[in-house]
């Protein structure tokens, strides 16, 4: 298993090499319209049709289910609603900037009280706020459940669950009402903003798009690239931006080194360089084990009795420690091979990176997740 994690390293490493330095990328690939962007709504609704897994009579789900009924012209008191067949929600939802009046979009369902389950319900009509208060969407449809959870609360106590039964979807489940008002052209530009900022990145797309629009592109910063309209497209600016980002981009990218010692992933770029030092790897493992001997008199003994003795054996064992040295800079490529003959493991390649970063020898950007 470590030298399939090492090897997996290696290759990865080598591919991001080979492609670092010969492919190139879309400009659309890379960036965004500066105002073409998603937005999030978010709204407050009502499932029905949960055959008692429903929240268990709390005051904001009875109040909620009251005024529904109210809206419909039943009047009922508080004192005689029952929510065991519905879940007071929250709804959830991106809408893409080009949606219009009519569209439909995907919303994501989640219980708000403490409903055991979402599956067989109907998410009733729901309106859909923006951040500024107004209603863009109203969502309502049967919930799709991706989870399940069965025998809670059987004689035998035992449960089954999968996933997440107190979420769900509805694809297409949402009608947009209102379109968002959307400004792509700022005077005769459009700005195109890297989805990750880098200064080089910026200037090496200006340079290709003046290659195609001469003279129409400026890096503003590391993060935005304006490009001015020519005179032939003022009229036909969509048309235009599909142009630029047809345009192909070599990205610069950062020596970085990622870590998650949550799940045992390490990411490392191909400009990773590592300066002269050396690594040694060791382990010291240390093995106790207790057992339970029985102690009893000689047979036809008068006197004694048996008892039981435990007898604890200790065993240490260290393996040798390997040194792998580093005289020049390396690429990553020989620091997956190295570290696969010392025979790291995950864990150890982290902590031989964290090192590695803290003598000063590791020459890229360590982010520990």
């Amino acid at each position: 298993m470590n030298r399939l994690f090492a090897r997996i390293l290696l290759v990865v490493a080598g591919a991001s090499a080979i492609s670092a330095e010969a492919a190139a990328v879309r400009v659309r690939d890379l960036t965004f319209v500066h105002g073409a962007r998603d937005n999030q709504l978010v709204g407050y609704g009502m499932v029905y049709g949960l055959a008692n897994d429903g929240d268990k009579d709390p005051i904001y789900t009875k109040a909620a289910f009251g005024n529904t009924l109210r809206r419909l012209g039943i009047t009922v008191p508080a004192d005689a609603i029952s929510s065991k067949n519905v879940a007071a929600v929250i709804v959830t939802a991106d809408i893409a900037y080009d949606t219009r009046s009519g569209n439909r979009i995907n919303v994501n369902v989640a219980a708000a009280g403490d409903a055991k389950s979402l599956q067989g319900g109907v998410l009733a009509m729901t309106p859909l706020q923006g951040v500024d208060g107004e209603v863009y969407a109203v969502a309502q449809g049967a919930l799709a459940v991706g989870g399940f959870a069965l025998g809670q609360g059987g004689g035998g106590g035992a449960t089954v669950q999968k996933n997440h039964p107190t979420t769900a979807t509805i694809i297409g489940g949402a009608l947009v009402e209102r379109e968002i008002p959307v400004t792509l052209v700022q005077g005769d530009a459009i700005q195109f903003v890297l989805r990750e900022p880098d200064f080089t990145t910026a200037a090496r797309m200006a340079q290709e798009v003046n290659s195609t629009f001469p003279g129409s592109s400026h890096a503003v910063s590391g993060t935005t690239v304006r490009v001015k309209i020519p005179d032939n497209y003022q009229h036909a600016p969509v048309d235009f931006i599909a142009r630029v980002q047809a345009v192909e981009v070599t990205p610069d990218t950062p020596a970085r080194v990622i870590v998650n010692e949550r799940t045992g992933t390490v990411v490392v770029t191909a400009r990773t360089k590592v300066s002269s030092c050396a690594i040694t790897h060791g382990n010291l493992v240390v093995k106790i084990a207790e057992t339970l001997d029985v102690s009893q008199p000689s047979p036809f003994a008068q006197v004694g009795q048996t008892a039981v003795v435990p007898r604890t054996e200790t065993q240490v064992a260290e393996q040798p420690a390997k040194m792998k040295a580093f005289p020049e800079m390396p690429t990553v490529e020989k620091i997956a091979a190295s570290l696969n003959e010392l025979g790291a493991t995950p864990r150890d390649v982290m902590a031989i990176l964290e090192a590695m970063q803290q003598a000063g020898a590791l020459q890229a950007e360590l982010l520990i997740r």
